[in-house]
């Protein structure tokens, strides 16, 4: 039985107080799948770049809960017909939208369920716990998987405009401190409306919408692909790596029973069950933080000194460019480093690597955020907007980098 008289009621640092709206969603926040998301990094380890981004996907949840009460309230408001039903269903898809993140969140994505992202595994997440709640997350998998029959439903736990970007933005800008990428979120819902069953924004709120976008790519670049952070994150990955290659050559690796199945077995999402889903809930950052403390000490050099680096931060060296890395500078590096260390070919990959990242802080082909004028015309944000600049934002913008030991140079 739901104790309807237990507090429903969480203080947040962002909103304020946040209502839970009925007792089977508390039960939802209640059950162990979902507390798991306490010792989930909301940023992986961007604290390692800005100290105070030590929030959780637990408080992110929350927080975009409370953002689509708020959009509930104002679309009801304006005429928009939500029946009872669809509230407690999109509260819930928004609710547990997230739970599929493994450790350290994005981090760690196709690292411990290979190819699988997080957003596959929040669905089997959901399916079980329909079941455990007899049907009840029905409706809300149907909108989680965009396939209930109001498109703006969906469109409000995903799109360009959803109430999960609306609160990381803000979130993340506040636990970070980097202030380009503080959003007014409670604006922006203000000026939600529906046009032909779609998600649309009133002309009274395109400059929200563009300091929304402009927002998103200072946070991308300033803090998401941060070039620290993304040499931690690829530590992070190459740590793990090491030590399957380690178990599997028949050495000892001492970690938690959740994090040695992983390691032991390839998992993926053509045999990722219910057993598996149970296993999975119950490895967090805790399996992994405590695992690589005790790797620093392990008698093989490259696990040592990954771990090491990534406990002490002593990071590789990483060079953003505009260009692809040339290849007789990668080479140089990767032929210090081998006889520094005294490695093998295949072993330098741990130690001096290359990759990219992208941006594209609006895609205009894909669930494009249209702004509705007074006339009652539909128009794209970038076309109604006076600034040059958004058009610029629908291009993809690729930065290259290389990483390497900075006591090899």
């Amino acid at each position: 039985m739901i104790n309807s008289r237990k507090l429903k009621i969480f203080n947040d640092p962002i909103y304020g107080f946040i209502t839970i709206p009925n007792g089977l969603i508390f039960e939802l926040i209640n059950h162990s799948y979902f507390q798991r998301l306490r010792r989930i990094s909301q940023m992986g380890l961007s604290y390692l770049v800005y100290p105070g981004a030590h929030h959780t996907r637990f408080h992110h949840a929350l927080g975009s809960m409370h953002l689509m009460q708020k959009a509930l309230q104002v679309l009801k408001y304006k005429g928009v017909e939500i029946n009872e039903q669809e509230e407690e269903g999109l509260c819930i898809a928004i609710l547990l939208h997230d739970i599929g993140h493994g450790p350290f969140s994005h981090a760690m994505e196709h690292s411990i369920v290979e190819s699988t992202d997080h957003e596959y595994i929040s669905l089997q997440f959901m399916e079980a716990l329909n079941t455990i709640f007899n049907g009840r997350l029905t409706l809300a998998i149907s909108i989680f998987k965009g396939q209930y029959g109001k498109r703006f439903l969906n469109q409000l736990v995903s799109s360009q405009l959803d109430m999960d970007r609306l609160d990381y933005l803000k979130r993340d800008s506040f636990y970070t401190g980097v202030a380009e990428g503080n959003i007014n979120s409670e604006r922006l819902i203000t000026m939600l409306n529906v046009v032909d069953g779609n998600l649309v924004v009133e002309e009274k709120g395109v400059y929200s919408v563009e300091k929304f976008l402009m927002a998103r790519r200072f946070m991308y670049w300033q803090v998401y692909l941060h070039k620290t952070g993304i040499v931690a994150e690829q530590l992070l990955i190459k740590i793990l790596q090491r030590a399957k290659e380690i178990m599997n050559d028949g050495q000892v690796i001492v970690c938690s029973d959740a994090l040695r199945f992983f390691m032991e077995n390839r998992i993926e999402k053509q045999n990722f069950n219910q057993e598996i889903l149970t296993i999975f809930s119950k490895l967090d950052d805790v399996d992994v933080l405590a695992a690589i403390k005790l790797w620093q000490d392990h008698p093989d050099f490259i696990l040592s000194k990954l771990c090491g680096m990534l406990i002490n931060r002593r990071f590789l060296k990483v060079k953003l460019k505009n260009s692809p890395i040339d290849n007789a500078v990668f080479q140089k590096h990767r032929t210090r480093v081998k006889e520094k260390y005294k490695l093998k070919d295949h072993e330098t990959v741990y130690f001096v690597f290359e990759g990219k990242i992208e941006n594209k802080a609006y895609d205009r082909h894909h669930q494009n955020i249209n702004i509705l004028k007074k006339n009652k015309r539909l128009i794209d944000v970038a076309k109604a907007s006076d600034q040059f600049n958004l058009k610029a934002l629908s291009k993809t913008v690729t930065k290259y980098y290389i990483c390497y030991p900075k006591d090899s140079v």
